[in-house]
């Protein structure tokens, strides 16, 4: 493996990585949505700054609430992990 391939192979790791770390930090949001948490903890407000700017973009372009359900959530954290395996096949060829 060449030093080209390896340092590609390297980021499409990293990038999936990423990928699902931020589909956990989702799921953890979701069921925090689900209970009424303190505003001012620091782990929710974190939660909370580092997915609302991307859940909200989505409510705009696709609504997804359905009799107070919303649904936006799921429907990121399945692009995310949609994503990330696209990456691992990409490292298998």
């Amino acid at each position: 493996m060449g030093i080209v391939q390896g340092l590609q192979y390297t980021l499409i790791k990293m990038f999936a990585s990423i990928f699902e770390i931020y589909a956990y930090i989702v799921v953890a949001r979701a069921i925090l949505s689900w209970v009424n948490p303190d505003p001012y903890n620091p782990i929710v407000r974190f939660l909370y700054s580092a997915t609302e700017p991307v859940l909200q973009r989505m409510r705009r372009i696709v609504p997804l609430q359905f009799g107070g359900l919303d649904f936006t959530p799921m429907v990121l954290i399945f692009g995310l992990f949609f994503v990330s395996n696209f990456l691992r096949t990409l490292l298998l060829r």
